[in-house]
């Protein structure tokens, strides 16, 4: 099972509250783990803005200033992620169907002056699973596998992301238990 480019969504009863109605990109899956990026929970701050001011890139117009900065997951928070539309092709690792992750500073440069791909997210840290713990993870209830979707990955609308996730399945959240079940 190859889950690059799926969409994980987690089940209320996810143990981890670092992932609680988590929906994750997964960027990487192979059977030495797994590599993913959390996309609907913005950090309070900085925004794009300060965060380029920070590293000493300038903004243009054009430049998203007040994009959020999303928490990506707990892995090396102190790193940066760009998960965008399959536009931008420098330096890019293709993440299933229309989209891309890239982790150098080109693309930061180019979002600055306003260009780059058309959409993208910028995320602190990853979320990074060992070789079969995605899978164990996801035997225990903790995940929901969904079709890649980069509309919804890459939108803004980071609160009700979870939810509309679900419905992409047909799943209302308010059915789900917190508790598994084995038949």
């Amino acid at each position: 099972m190859d889950l690059t480019g799926k969409l994980l969504i987690a089940m209320p009863g996810m143990e981890d509250p670092r992932f609680e109605h988590s929906v994750v990109v997964m960027c990487a899956h192979s059977p030495e783990g797994a590599m993913g990026l959390i996309v609907n929970k913005p950090v309070p701050e900085p925004d794009v803005g300060g965060l380029f001011e920070q590293i000493g890139i300038p903004l243009t117009a054009g430049g998203r200033r007040e994009d959020a900065i999303l928490f990506g997951g707990p892995v090396e928070t102190g790193r940066g992620f760009v998960l965008h539309s399959a536009d931008w092709f420098a330096a890019t690792m293709p993440v299933g169907e229309g989209l891309a992750m890239t982790a150098t500073r080109d693309i930061l440069e180019e979002w600055g002056a306003g260009r780059g791909p058309a959409r993208a997210m910028l995320m602190l840290g990853y979320a990074g699973w060992g070789p079969g713990q995605l899978e164990q993870e996801i035997l225990n209830n903790g995940w929901l596998i969904a079709e890649p979707n980069p509309e919804l990955a890459l939108d803004a609308a980071y609160a009700t992301k979870w939810s509309r996730a679900l419905g992409t399945m047909g799943i209302d959240p308010r059915t789900l238990s917190a508790a598994a079940g084995h038949a």
